[in-house]
């Protein structure tokens, strides 16, 4: 019977056994984070571009504006700028993987927004937050996780490498700011 220190054996420290074998290479997990940055990203990259210049049949700041005022946000252009500039740069960000747990801090915080100003009344859409709850979890798990290998962060020296700290202060950030923006709503 060998000791639990053992080097030998079937749980000796290869290179093959430093991995659970039914565990993903690495390459895997930054494709994969790859493939979520860059879908997520867009997404909101031209969801703030709606708002900002009514691209994909958005409102533009008039028309986001309006929506705000009437959803209780004083000054529904301003925060039409603001919302736009959030989801577009935060959703650029994402998709580059550059500053990723201030990125997805930004389209969590506004997510939070948009989930409360359409209400907890109904999970699936057209009337539901199912989409909105998505994008709001799939940011904060990049703020969290980190963009993986693929990415601008990993040339940065003051981000190469991410720590579970970086993602969760950002978060916290995104959130106390959504915190403040629905505190300023009627």
């Amino acid at each position: 019977m060998s000791s639990p220190t053992s080097t030998t054996g079937p749980l000796a420290r290869t290179p093959e056994a430093t991995h659970a074998p039914h565990a993903a290479s690495p390459g895997a997990y930054d494709a994969g984070l790859l493939l979520l940055r860059v879908v997520l990203g867009l997404t909101m990259a031209a969801h703030g571009s709606q708002k900002l210049f009514g691209w994909f049949g958005g409102g533009g700041i008039e028309g986001t504006g309006s929506f705000f005022t009437m959803s209780g946000y004083p000054n529904g252009e301003a925060l039409a700028v603001v919302a736009g500039l959030t989801e577009t740069f935060g959703g650029l960000g994402l998709a580059l993987g550059l500053l990723t747990p201030l990125a997805g801090a930004a389209v969590v915080g506004t997510m939070v927004n948009a989930l409360a100003v359409k209400g907890f009344g109904a999970f699936f859409a057209p009337d539901g937050i199912e989409y909105e709850l998505l994008l709001t979890a799939g940011a904060a798990a990049l703020a969290l996780t980190g963009p993986g290998r693929l990415a601008v962060d990993r040339y940065l020296p003051w981000v190469k490498s991410h720590r579970l700290a970086y993602g969760a202060s950002a978060l916290a950030l995104g959130l106390v700011i959504a915190a403040i923006t629905l505190l300023l709503r009627n």
